[in-house]
């Protein structure tokens, strides 16, 4: 699939959204077609940001299109969380802040989780969902690992480097190291090039999500049971993306599933595309036929 945008409106316009006393950026494609069509409602994955979607977005037909920060990451406020019940509501209430209607959200893994419980709460305002990757874990699992965050020692991703002289240093420490050496070269530059923020008082850069903001994120993220009172509530049409898990649960790595293989099951009306030759990070590794995929979802096909 080739790239369908026109080459002169290739760029989203920014916005703020004012949830639970935060602001919660976003980038919107295309806002006057709104109400013409579906909005797709685009969630990240943790650590990530609303642009790290610019590659499959522009392999998409012109449609309203929103792409959302989540908090603490990208341009959006937000300081370490101890419970991933956090990020659910956030996104509900950016979703009536926003006046979304008609939405098919599609998201990856933390995203994935999120939309689940916004679809349960705001059933009206969502068409169906895409889940790629969902951080669902198995319901056994749920309140026996959870830690609550205390400052990131309990996550590698808290020793994170966070300085870089420049987008293009970034581009150049991550490019041959995993997961990173998955993406796609132009995937990987959204990465970068979005994913840091100028210092104030200083020359250089630094990540825009803070490694104690991701490493938060990853030690709670068994603490949300109540997934699972959303999952029977959810009537929409699903989609699940999963790619392979790995053979020991005790050795899981970043690449591989963190999905529930019995997700697609506790849906009401849910299916499923079982992708073992694509890793956890199949949005950035296989732009086009993710692109392909939402693409025949919003169409109906």
């Amino acid at each position: 699939m080739g790239l369908r945008n026109p080459e002169n409106d290739d760029q989203p316009v920014s916005g703020v959204a004012n949830v639970a006393g935060l602001e919660l950026a976003y980038a919107e494609w295309y806002p006057s077609r709104r109400g013409l069509g579906p909005t797709l409602l685009f969630i990240h994955a943790t650590g990530f940001h609303a642009r790290i979607w610019d590659q499959i977005v522009r392999r998409l037909p012109l449609r309203h299109t929103i792409c959302i920060d989540m908090h603490g990451h990208g341009l959006s406020d937000g300081e370490p969380i101890s419970h991933w019940q956090v990020l659910c509501e956030e996104l509900t209430q950016f979703v009536r802040a926003l006046d979304l209607q008609d939405v098919i959200a599609i998201g990856h893994s933390m995203g994935g989780h999120a939309a689940i419980a916004a679809a349960a709460a705001l059933p009206d305002r969502f068409n169906q969902l895409i889940l790629i990757d969902p951080v669902v874990f198995p319901p056994e699992e749920y309140g026996q690992t959870a830690k609550p965050f205390n400052g990131g020692e309990l996550h590698p991703t808290a020793k994170r480097r966070r300085d870089f002289d420049s987008i293009e240093a970034m581009v150049e420490r991550f490019k041959n190291r995993s997961p990173y050496a998955l993406f796609t070269p132009e995937t990987l530059l959204d990465y970068c090039r979005y994913g840091l923020t100028k210092k104030e008082t200083d020359a250089g850069y630094m990540l825009a999500c803070a490694p104690e903001m991701e490493a938060s994120v990853y030690t709670t993220s068994r603490t949300n049971k109540a997934i699972f009172d959303c999952i029977e509530t959810v009537q929409h049409p699903v989609l699940i993306l999963r790619a392979a898990m790995e053979d020991d649960p005790a050795n899981m790595s970043f690449t591989s599933s963190p999905t529930w293989p019995g997700l697609v099951d506790a849906f009401a009306h849910a299916q499923e595309i079982y992708r073992p030759d694509l890793t956890h990070f199949m949005p950035m590794e296989a732009p086009d036929e993710i692109a392909a995929i939402i693409d025949a979802v919003a169409t109906g096909d």
